[in-house]
């Protein structure tokens, strides 16, 4: 029989209900969604150009392609590996559409090159760390080196531009008044990481495999193929992010992107995702990716210079890993 505690108004609550509700009171998510409240709060107080709609509507360009690839990468870092690469996927993907465009093709050609592009990085990635045994942080930072570096031997100082009518929806368009297709694009991809995630068999694999590797491969989970596709789902969001960036800049560059990959991970890590795997969670990265795109959003009304934002992502990344490690010392 389940006890019960009397509660203030005299009726009982179930002790198991109790614990549910403090254990949700007291998550990292909770927390998060304070903290969101909170900086839209301070920003609404800060610019009376905060509170616009259409304001509101730009500032989700600040994150949505960088939340994209966060998903993949929370599941990549929750089974205790890492792609530091994923800003140069964007920078090979966007060129190999700069050719594709050169050479004639249509939007749709465009898309699809980018989505291969994208996933063949992945793939690339996931057979060197899942195939060949080899560490994800040394691959990772190997081919951000040569992802980016094939970008600039094709563009060098140039740029390509005059991408075909209709592309530019994928980075400009909206769906409905102010919503546009990046928001509408993060919105479907956070619940379908959600489920994958939280309501799959895979999503329980790649949990037991960031807890402990070995104990998941005896117990019959297939470690390596899970690894490899873990690094093709990112490569896979990499090259979405790089069609709505591509889109919205109108133009290809080498340098695009650049500095993505450490707004990325302090997303993911700022969700609440063990830097060590093994735990984490897609809503606490859907709110992080919301309070940093209100922080970058409001630095900009304020009129802040970059470097202060990437000072500011910098000490919010130690922060955010060192403070939890402090507290559970003491």
């Amino acid at each position: 029989m389940t006890e019960a505690t009397p509660s203030p108004t005299g009726s009982t609550i179930p002790d198991r209900l109790q614990s549910r509700t403090n254990r949700a009171l007291r998550s990292w998510e909770t927390i998060l969604l304070i903290v969101a409240i909170a900086v839209f709060i301070i920003n609404s107080f800060a610019s009376p150009y905060f509170l616009n709609a259409w304001n509101l509507s730009d500032a989700t360009f600040n994150f949505t392609e960088k939340a994209l690839i966060a998903f993949a990468m929370a599941m990549l870092i929750i089974a205790g590996e890492i792609d530091l690469s994923v800003a140069s996927i964007i920078a090979l993907t966007s060129t190999a559409m700069g050719l594709a465009m050169q050479a004639g093709a249509g939007v749709p050609v465009l898309v699809m090159v980018g989505l291969v592009t994208g996933l063949l990085c992945g793939a690339f990635n996931g057979f060197l760390v899942a195939g060949m045994g080899l560490p994800s942080i040394v691959v990772t930072i190997g081919t951000l080196s040569l992802f980016r570096g094939i970008a600039y031997i094709v563009l060098g100082d140039q740029a390509f531009t005059k991408y075909p009518p209709g592309f530019d929806f994928f980075g400009q368009g909206y769906v409905w008044w102010v919503f546009s297709f990046e928001l509408a694009l993060f919105a479907v991809a956070a619940l379908a990481f959600y489920v994958l995630l939280h309501r799959t068999n895979f999503g329980r694999a790649v949990y037991a495999i960031g807890n402990n590797a070995t104990a998941a491969q005896f117990s019959g989970i297939r470690v390596a193929r899970v690894r490899f596709i873990l690094f093709m789902l990112t490569g896979l969001m990499s090259g979405i992010a790089a069609i709505c960036l591509t889109s919205r800049l109108g133009s290809t560059r080498p340098s695009i992107a650049t500095g993505f990959e450490l707004e990325v991970i302090t997303m993911v890590v700022l969700g609440g995702v063990s830097i060590l795997g093994g735990s984490g969670s897609i809503a606490g990265v859907v709110l992080a990716a919301l309070i940093m795109g209100m922080v970058t959003f409001g630095f900009g009304l304020l009129n802040v210079p970059g470097i202060v934002m990437s000072i500011f992502l910098g000490l919010l990344l130690i922060g955010v890993i060192a403070v939890p490690r402090l507290l559970r010392g003491k």
